[in-house]
C-alpha cells in the first residue's frame, strides 16, 4: 500500500557490520554507573532489564507512557520509538554504536521525543508496530526503528540502521535529519501517510471469520513437504529457526493419518538440530536460531520459550520413536533450565545473552564468546590423544570451523556439532564404542567445567508469565515421560510461584512481569492462555485439584477481558490502555504459538469436563481467523492442531484408585507412556478432585476401583468403556488412537 511519506525520506540502510557488544548484568551496570556517578534518564525507575541497559544512555529516553505523549505534543514533535529486548545482539549494536554516541544522542534530544519499549514486557505495543514496519519496510526485527506523531500513529520505520553514512550506505543520523526537514517543511504529507498507515493497522485487528474445513490440514502438510529440505532436514533455506509449532501439526497428522513422512521429517529435522552448532552440547539447551543451512552455527542466544516447546517436541519425539536420543536431549533442556535459568523461589528467567566477554580477553566482547573454543584450548584441557578424538567427533579445527562468519566473528574458533559417531571414532582410534563413550563424556565434563570460570552473558532475569506457562507444561511433560521426580517439582514450584506472585485471587487476574521482588505490568492474552495450558498439563501428570480449578477459572476470565464477542476468538489485550491504537489478533504461530490457538486448544480441552459451551468458542476462535487459516495454513500450525483436535472425538481416560498406590502409578504411567493428544486423562481417586469434576461430569462419580484395584475406564461422547485393571489391555485399547 502506498505511503506517501516514504518518497520524503531516506531508503531503509543495509546493515553494516558492526562491532559486537554485550550487555552486562543490568543490576551490576547501574549498581556501577551510579557509583561512577553517571547521569540517568528516566528509564532509571524501571524494572525492566532492556530499559536499564539504557538508563545511561546521553539520550533522554522515556518509558511508554501518556507522560511521554504530551511532552511530544506540547513541544510539536515526532516520536522516536524503539523496541528490543535485553538479550539482542543487534540491539547492542546500535546502542554502542548511535545511543552512547553523543552527537546523535544531542539530535534525538533536540529533535525528537524518544521513548524505550521492552518487547518482552509489552508485546501488544511491539505486535502493532511490528505490523508497520513490515507494511513499510517489508521487513521487521529487533531492535525495531519507528517514527510516530504525537498520537502515537507511525509514519515511518525500520529495523537497524548504521551510525553514520559509510562506503555509500546512509546511515541513522542522516535518517533523523531527514524526518525533522519532512516535519518541519511538510508536516501535512507526514499527517497523511500516518492516517494511511493507520487505517492499514485498524483492518489487520479483525481478521476475517468463516469456515474452516478439515481439508485445510491436508493442504497445510503438502506445503510442508514442498518447504522440507531433503539434504539437512529443516523447513526452507538459511536462517533456519526451530518452529516447534510446526513439529506439533506434524505429529498430530501423522498421528490422524500415519503418514510416516510427517514423522520422519520431524525426527530428521529434530535429530538434526540436536547434532548441530545450535544446540549446546556441553550445558543443554538450544540457541536462537541457525545462521546457515545445516544447523551449524548458531545465533547464540538462548530463549525461554524455545527451551520449553523444544523439550516438548524432543519428549513426543521419544514417545512417537522410542529413540533415547530425543529422550536424553529432552532431559538435558530441562536440566539446564534448572541449572541455570531458574528462580531461587521456582519462576523462570526470560533469556541468556549471545555476547559475553572474550575469556582470553575481557576487554574486548563478541558473539558465541562463552561458547566458542580454540582448538589449543582443548589439547591444554584434555590432553593431545583425548583432544583429538573429541575434535574428530565434533568437527574441531586448528583455523577454526565457523561455516558461516559474514563478520569475522568467529576466526581461529570452533562451534561444537555432531562431525563423526562413536562407530567411526572407535574404528579410527581402534578403541572400543563404550571407551569412546566414557572418554568423550569425561571430556564434556572438563570443558563444562572449564567454561564455568568463563565470564558468563547476561542473564535477563524477569519472569514472563507466559512463558512461564510454555515451561510448566514443558516440565509437566518430562515428569510424564521420564517420571522423575525432580520435574514435577519443578513445574509445581513455577505454578505455585506465578499463582503466588502475580495472581489476584479476589479478582481472579493475572499481572505478566516479575522481577526484583516486584510484580506488575497487566497480564495480556498470552498470559492466560499460556499459564491456563500450563496448568492443565501439569494437573494431568499430578491430578492436584487446585491447578484445574485455576484454570477453569482463569478461562472464564479470559473470556471476560479479552474475548470478540462479534468477531469470535480474542483480542491480544483487554482494551483498558488508551496508549494502544487498536486491539490486535495475531494471526501467526512464529517462534512462540499465537494466543488465539493455545486459547482454542484449551477451551476444546476444557469442554468435556462439563463446560459444553466452550466447545463452541473454541470453534469460534478456530473459525475467527478462517481468511488465514484458508488463505495460507502453514501460517498456524498450533491452530491446526486445534482443528484437529476439534475434528476428533476428543477421549478421556479415568484412572479410578488411589493416587498414591502402586497399581494407580502403574496405570498412569501406562497412559502418559503414549502419544495421546487427543485424550485427557482424569483421577478418580474418591477423594476432593473427584468429587469437584462430578460437579460438571455427574457420570465419574460412579467411577470406582475394581476389586480393590486401579482400573482404566475410556470414555468418549458420554459413554465409558468397561473398566479394566489390566494394563496389557489398557494398551490395546489405547492403540491407534
Amino acid at each position: 500500500m502506498p505511503f506517501s511519506i516514504i518518497f520524503l525520506l531516506l531508503i531503509l540502510a543495509l546493515l553494516a557490520a558492526p562491532l559486537s557488544f554485550a550487555a552486562p548484568s543490568a543490576s551490576t551496570f547501574v549498581e556501577k554507573q551510579l557509583a561512577l556517578g553517571k547521569k540517568s534518564n528516566s528509564l532509571i525507575n524501571e524494572q525492566s532489564p532492556y530499559l536499564l541497559q539504557h538508563a545511561f544512555n546521553p539520550v533522554d529516553w522515556m518509558p511508554w507512557g501518556e507522560e511521554a505523549f504530551a511532552r511530544a505534543k506540547k513541544e510539536n514533535k515526532p516520536i522516536f520509538l524503539s523496541i528490543g529486548y535485553s538479550t539482542c545482539h543487534w540491539c547492542h549494536v546500535m546502542a554502542h554504536e548511535s545511543f552512547e554516541d553523543d552527537e546523535i544522542a544531542a539530535y534525538l534530544n533536540s529533535h525528537f521525543i524518544c521513548i524505550k519499549v521492552d518487547r518482552e514486557e509489552r508485546p501488544d505495543v511491539d505486535r502493532i508496530y511490528m505490523a508497520a514496519t513490515q507494511a513499510i519496510s517489508g521487513g521487521g526485527g529487533w531492535p525495531m526503528s519507528v517514527f510516530l506523531t504525537a498520537d502515537r500513529k507511525p509514519f515511518y520505520a525500520g529495523t537497524y540502521f548504521p551510525p553514520r553514512a559509510a562506503m555509500g550506505r546512509h546511515g541513522f543520523l542522516d535518517l533523523l535529519q531527514s524526518i525533522n526537514t519532512a516535519w518541519q517543511q511538510d508536516p501535512s504529507r507526514i499527517m497523511e501517510g500516518a492516517r494511511s498507515l493507520n487505517d492499514h493497522l485498524q483492518t489487520l485487528s479483525r481478521g476475517q471469520k468463516g469456515a474452516v474445513e478439515l481439508t485445510v490440514l491436508d493442504k497445510a502438510f503438502a506445503q510442508q513437504q514442498e518447504l522440507y529440505d531433503k539434504k539437512h532436514a529443516g523447513f526452507g533455506p538459511a536462517p533456519k529457526f526451530p518452529r516447534p509449532v510446526v513439529f506439533n501439526f506434524l505429529l498430530r497428522w501423522y498421528k490422524r493419518t500415519g503418514d510416516t513422512e510427517a514423522l520422519d521429517m520431524t525426527l530428521d529435522t529434530l535429530r538434526q538440530m540436536a547434532q548441530g552448532g545450535m544446540y549446546d552440547l556441553l550445558g543443554g539447551g538450544f540457541h536462537r536460531y541457525s545462521v546457515d543451512d545445516q544447523w551449524r552455527v548458531p545465533h547464540f542466544e538462548k530463549m525461554l520459550y524455545d527451551q520449553a516447546q523444544l523439550a516438548v517436541s524432543y519428549f513426543e519425539a521419544y514417545q512417537l520413536s522410542g529413540d533415547p536420543f530425543f529422550l536424553r536431549i529432552g532431559k538435558e533442556v530441562l536440566d539446564y533450565v534448572r541449572r541455570d535459568m531458574t528462580d531461587e523461589k521456582g519462576g523462570f528467567y526470560s533469556a541468556e545473552d549471545a555476547d559475553s566477554q572474550e575469556p582470553d580477553n575481557p576487554a574486548d566482547h563478541g558473539e558465541g564468546a562463552f561458547y566458542t573454543w580454540k582448538a589449543k584450548e582443548l589439547k591444554q584441557i584434555l590432553g593431545d590423544e583425548t583432544a583429538e578424538i573429541f575434535s574428530f567427533l565434533y568437527g574441531v579445527q586448528p583455523a577454526g570451523n565457523a561455516l558461516a562468519d559474514p563478520l569475522h566473528e568467529f576466526q581461529g574458533k570452533n562451534i561444537f556439532y555432531q562431525a563423526g559417531t562413536v562407530d567411526e571414532a572407535s574404528k579410527k582410534f581402534t578403541k572400543g564404542r563404550a571407551e569412546i563413550e566414557a572418554l568423550v563424556a569425561e571430556a564434556r565434563q572438563k570443558l563444562f567445567a572449564e567454561r564455568g570460570n568463563r565470564p558468563r552473558p547476561h542473564l535477563d532475569d524477569k519472569v514472563i508469565c507466559s512463558w512461564n506457562g510454555l515451561m510448566i507444561s514443558a516440565f509437566a511433560k518430562g515428569y510424564q515421560i521420564t517420571r522423575d521426580g525432580v520435574y514435577l517439582e519443578s513445574a509445581k514450584r513455577a505454578a505455585d510461584f506465578i499463582l503466588a506472585t502475580l495472581y489476584d485471587p479476589k479478582e481472579n487476574t493475572l499481572l505478566r512481569r516479575y522481577r526484583n521482588g516486584e510484580a506488575g505490568l497487566g497480564a495480556q492474552l498470552d498470559d492466560y492462555a499460556f499459564f491456563v495450558q500450563g496448568l492443565l498439563d501439569l494437573y494431568q501428570v499430578c491430578f492436584e485439584n487446585l491447578y484445574l480449578q485455576k484454570a477453569i477459572l482463569l478461562t472464564g476470565k479470559q473470556l471476560d477481558l479479552f474475548e470478540d464477542r462479534e468477531g469470535g476468538g480474542f483480542f491480544e489485550t483487554t482494551g483498558t490502555d488508551a496508549t494502544l491504537l487498536v486491539r490486535m489478533k495475531n494471526d501467526y504461530d512464529g517462534a512462540e504459538p499465537a494466543a488465539n490457538s493455545v486459547a482454542a486448544m484449551n477451551l476444546l480441552r476444557l469442554a468435556p469436563l462439563g463446560f459444553t459451551d466452550w466447545h463452541q468458542k473454541g470453534e469460534e476462535t478456530i473459525f475467527s481467523l478462517a481468511g488465514q487459516i484458508n488463505r495460507y495454513p502453514l501460517a498456524l500450525p498450533q491452530m491446526l492442531a486445534a482443528l484437529d483436535f476439534h475434528g476428533n472425538k476428543p477421549r478421556q481416560v479415568v484412572i479410578a484408585g488411589n493416587s498414591k498406590s502402586e497399581d494407580t502409578e502403574k496405570m498412569i504411567a501406562t497412559v502418559h507412556s503414549l502419544y495421546l493428544p487427543n485424550t485427557i486423562v482424569l483421577l478418580a481417586d474418591g477423594g476432593e478432585g473427584q468429587a469437584f469434576l462430578a460437579k460438571k461430569m455427574p457420570s465419574i462419580a460412579a467411577l470406582t476401583p475394581q476389586g480393590g484395584r486401579a482400573c482404566a475406564y475410556v470414555c468418549q461422547n458420554f459413554t465409558c468403556s468397561m473398566p479394566t485393571t489390566d494394563v496389557k489391555k489398557l494398551l490395546k485399547m489405547l492403540a491407534g488412537s
